[in-house]
């Protein structure tokens, strides 16, 4: 699988930290910044990972910023892009599961190293479960498509 990353300086070492542990687990991983602590603008790097998916550049993505919030929604600004904020194993889940989440956000300042770890690779092998969740996630593609009122 195409992972493309990006993080906000306060969300640097664990996008390094899960960088690393992806790339470990054998797949293939798309930097798109931040490449240090100095101060950047979460909207930049949310949108380059969003679109990166869109694009078909990256399978998934994974966004991190202090509280994971922001980040999540620039990411979601991007047409079809679902990036969902995750603090554990099961949000991560049912994210995948039940939202078809395509990108997944983190807080660096609420999670820990091993949490981050266990919900990336919970985020990461969960697969959309389709049925009736299917019908909700085109209704939010609907709500895409239709624009803003």
């Amino acid at each position: 699988m195409r992972v493309a990353f990006g993080a906000d300086h306060a969300g640097f070492a664990l996008k390094e930290h899960l960088r690393a542990l992806v790339a470990a687990d054998g797949h293939e991983v798309i930097d798109l910044g931040a490449f240090s602590t100095d101060s950047v603008d979460y909207p930049d790097l949310g949108a380059a990972v969003g679109r990166a998916v869109r694009d078909g550049r990256a399978d998934r993505g994974i966004v991190v910023c202090g509280s994971g919030n922001g980040i999540a929604i620039a990411a979601n600004k991007i047409d079809g892009v679902r990036c969902a904020v995750v603090r554990d194993v099961t949000s991560a889940r049912l994210a995948v599961e039940h939202n078809d989440a395509n990108v997944c956000s983190l807080g660096a300042r609420f999670v820990g190293e091993q949490v981050a770890e266990d919900a990336v690779r919970a985020y990461l092998a969960a697969e959309f479960e389709g049925g009736r969740h299917a019908r909700r996630v085109e209704k939010i593609a609907d709500i895409e498509r239709a624009g803003a009122d």
